[in-house]
């Protein structure tokens, strides 16, 4: 090997071992946002002559915490809230002050609303920064959910913030978890048209009608009974695949199948299977 090759092989080493953590993080950072986005299906947005309306509806959230501060859909700006160690931080209020000057300006008076406990939304946009150790999520309001009229869709962004450095290696379930601090899963996205959980739920239904109601009575009473305790006590483990789940626990109350994510829902604990496999049970 020559003087002058030997001489370029320090260099070509330090500028490796400095590319691979980038690399390294930024991969985290795609899996985790694409493990999020299977997660929370987005809200579909339109507008016409009559305003703006749900064109394609998302993942169903209810509000856990009071706090968050939204704007008008129309508004081109969106008021981000913190959420770290249990408390949503709303935007201050100088800088809601510049806000309401600058609308001034334009003839037109800032509006805002406070997301209220139990108010529906659904999320229009995630975003993971593993450089801020944050996760973010849009959010708009579910007027026709929240029987507001007339509708405004009121928006907002909510920033999750992770303890610094913890990001680049957290799980997906235990995000998860946090954002269900503050947005939490409906119970009534059952009924929404998303990730063929409603088409699952269909199928059973259609399985106990056997065109009879006496059938469908039959059948409804026999579902519990086919979930008896085993002679032993049931366990999940990682690595599962559904049907050994289902041998252990039973037909699931709920099936939402995302792609290569799939959510079985029982009455006190969710199994999420990730290509198949157990990935994380909560």
């Amino acid at each position: 090997m020559s003087r002058k090759v030997r001489s370029l092989i320090p260099g070509i080493v330090l500028l490796a071992a400095t590319i691979y953590p980038f690399s390294w993080a930024n991969s985290q950072a795609v899996s985790l946002q694409e493990q999020l986005a299977a997660q929370y299906k987005l809200v579909k947005m339109g507008s016409d002559t009559s305003g703006y309306s749900v064109v394609e509806k998302g993942t169903l959230l209810a509000i856990q915490k009071g706090g968050i501060l939204a704007v008008p859909y129309g508004d081109q700006n969106v008021l981000s809230n913190r959420y770290e160690n249990g408390a949503i931080k709303a935007p201050n209020s100088l800088s809601l002050m510049g806000r309401k000057s600058i609308m001034g300006k334009f003839g037109k008076e800032q509006t805002t609303h406070l997301f209220a406990v139990g108010d529906k939304v659904y999320p229009m946009k995630i975003d993971v920064n593993v450089a801020k150790d944050t996760v973010t999520l849009e959010i708009v309001a579910c007027d026709t959910c929240n029987k507001t009229d007339p509708p405004t869709y009121n928006k907002a962004n909510v920033v999750f913030q992770f303890p610094k450095g913890s990001l680049a290696s957290a799980a997906a379930g235990g995000v998860e978890d946090t954002i269900g601090q503050v947005l939490t899963i409906s119970s009534e996205d059952a009924q929404q048209d998303q990730g063929g959980g409603q088409q699952q739920g269909g199928d059973q239904g259609g399985q106990q009608q056997g065109g009879q109601q006496a059938g469908q009575d039959q059948g409804q009473q026999q579902q519990p009974a086919a979930q008896p305790a085993p002679a032993e006590p049931a366990s999940i483990e990682k690595g599962m695949t559904p049907d050994q789940v289902e041998a252990a626990m039973g037909q699931p109350d709920k099936k939402v199948n995302l792609g290569s994510k799939q959510i079985y829902v029982y009455k006190d604990l969710k199994v999420t299977f990730l290509n198949g496999k157990v990935s994380d049970v909560q």
